[in-house]
């Protein structure tokens, strides 16, 4: 494939991914409401590109559970976890994550401490350059650090069940106006911490605590 075919094909699939992003990012600021119809002439306008790369993304975003399709009517964003989807989605991570991250302080090698720290510096690097985009910034590392807690862990089959949930965008659509980040990063640095220790009780312990403090807060945003 020639240079100038190569640079197309680039060019294309950033496009693809800035429409993606950015619908992405209308949808978890409640920009675009929960329930809310799409309106992809209007997205053509705004993002000053055809309909194309914004059916494709929309594509994306259904099979993550962000917008449905409905015969003769379109795109629609989803609505927020109900309180009941929201306990059972937060019972779901208890009973894997914990065990996850006992499992990745027990499996720990020469690279798990650096890869670790250098996501956690990632997030410290990110908002100070993206202060004003604190939800962005936030779901980006949130949905690493967990990942990459159940890549160290070892176990596939649960790593993957845990990806169909798709937890950390729709946990995150309910944090428009309280995003806790500082607690959060606090949070998966004493994770991290009990992981490159080796201790298994207390890196179990910590990601419990942190997944019940994250329920908490939820749960308050709900209520308000």
């Amino acid at each position: 494939m020639s240079d100038s075919r190569l640079s197309a094909s680039s060019a294309k699939r950033n496009l693809g991914e800035d429409v993606y992003e950015s619908i992405k990012q209308q949808i978890m600021s409640h920009a675009i409401s929960p329930g809310a119809r799409v309106n992809i002439d209007r997205l053509s306008r705004v993002l000053d590109v055809s309909q194309t790369p914004i059916r494709q993304a929309l594509a994306r975003l259904e099979s993550e559970g962000l917008v449905e399709k409905q015969p003769s009517v379109g795109y629609s964003a989803t609505q927020v976890l109900t309180r009941k989807e929201l306990e059972d989605l937060y019972d779901f991570r208890l009973l894997t994550e914990p065990w996850a991250a006992a499992r990745a302080a027990a499996l720990r090698t020469g690279g798990t401490r650096e890869s670790l720290e250098t996501e956690l510096a990632k997030i410290k690097d990110i908002q100070n350059a993206h202060p004003e985009d604190p939800l962005k910034t936030m779901l980006a590392h949130d949905a690493r650090f967990h990942d990459l807690i159940l890549s160290l862990a070892g176990n596939e089959v649960v790593r993957s069940a845990l990806d169909r949930t798709h937890s950390h965008l729709h946990l995150f659509r309910l944090y428009s106006r309280d995003r806790g980040v500082d607690i959060t990063v606090d949070e998966h640095v004493g994770i991290a911490s009990a992981i490159n220790a080796g201790d298994q009780p207390a890196a179990a312990r910590a990601m419990r605590e942190h997944i019940e403090s994250s329920r908490a807060r939820t749960i308050q945003m709900l209520q308000t």
